[in-house]
């Protein structure tokens, strides 16, 4: 029993050794590689598990390089790797490359695809080129109508480009510059309607895919619709801006004439109450002119036949009252 147990613990680990000597020596990609013709020894695989990448994403990509007629080698597909790149991705898209005859290297596919570009999706966007939907642009024609656009963008990827290019939100943005500046200029909408081609051909000649990673190959426009008669409003919007203006001020000037009505109403009853202040001084300076003998009783008998007298003719003179129509009849 004891040599039993001795046996299977002795199977057990070369079970285990068998499988580390396979893991770190991938026999089976060795045979792949003598069996395509692909120049990779077996000690450079061992040294690939060592340097923790992936044997088979070499291999697999050397074999498809190799078949393709490219010449790359596994120190170069292993650097890309340790630096971060997609190594099967750079290898497909140097087949695509090479197959559509558009000139690319390994060095402008690997700095492509280490920029955070998909190369192998660009190569295939410069063979299939690319439509891009514009969103709706609205703008103005100089009669005041608004008209709303929507344009279709055919572009092909630049590949000397790729590396700090802009992207497609930069193509977008100035095909809408484009399309606002192009019905801005025209005469009227209706221009604009009959040959809706004119905005297309004006910014397609301005070379919005400058400094981009995108060739503009043509610009349609899809379809144009009329809007708001933003003149009109613009119109409505001053005139009523005017008139509330108007009625500031005409309020303004009301409530100062209304201030200068209440300062006279003041002045005339402080007017009034000088005038009651004098005339209560006038008992108080005939009596000290009647103690002074300034004044005698005839005087003042004769001063009050003058008021009498002065009082009758008023009370004449007034219309509907006399001294034969008693007053209030």
């Amino acid at each position: 029993m004891e040599g039993i147990g001795l046996y299977a613990i002795i199977l057990v680990v070369g079970i285990i050794f068998l499988w580390i000597i396979l893991y770190f020596v991938p026999l089976n990609l060795w045979f792949q590689c003598i069996l395509t013709q692909v120049k990779i020894s077996l000690l450079q695989l061992i040294l690939m598990r060592w340097r923790k990448v992936p044997p088979s994403i070499i291999v697999i990509a050397m074999i498809n390089s190799k078949k393709a007629g490219l010449n790359l080698s596994a120190d170069q597909l292993e650097a890309h790797y340790l630096a971060g790149g997609h190594v099967q991705k750079v290898v497909n898209a140097l087949i695509s490359a090479d197959k559509a005859n558009i000139p690319l290297d390994f060095k402008a596919a690997t700095a492509i695809d280490l920029a955070g570009r998909d190369v192998f999706e660009a190569v295939q966007m410069s063979v299939n080129p690319k439509v891009i939907n514009t969103p709706p642009v609205a703008a103005v024609a100089k009669d005041g109508i608004q008209l709303i656009a929507k344009a279709r963008v055919t572009v092909r990827a630049n590949i000397k480009q790729l590396v700090g290019g802009a992207g497609e939100e930069t193509i977008l943005a100035r095909v809408g510059e484009g399309i606002v500046s192009s019905i801005g200029s025209a005469d009227s909408h209706k221009k604009v309607l009959e040959n809706p081609d004119s905005i297309s051909k004006v910014v397609l000649n301005k070379g919005l895919d400058s400094g981009t990673a995108f060739e503009i190959l043509s610009i349609d426009i899809a379809d144009v619709d009329v809007g708001k008669n933003i003149g009109a409003q613009l119109q409505m919007d001053q005139a009523n801006a005017d008139k509330n203006i108007a009625q500031a001020r005409a309020e303004e000037r009301r409530a100062m004439a209304v201030a200068l009505e209440q300062e006279n109403k003041a002045k005339i009853h402080d007017a009034r109450a000088k005038v009651t202040l004098a005339e209560a001084e006038v008992p108080l300076a005939m009596a000290e002119a009647f103690r002074n003998g300034n004044l005698g009783i005839m005087d003042y008998y004769r001063m009050k036949n003058i008021e009498a007298d002065t009082t009758m003719r008023e009370s004449i003179a007034k219309p509907g009252t006399g001294p034969n129509k008693p007053v209030g009849s």
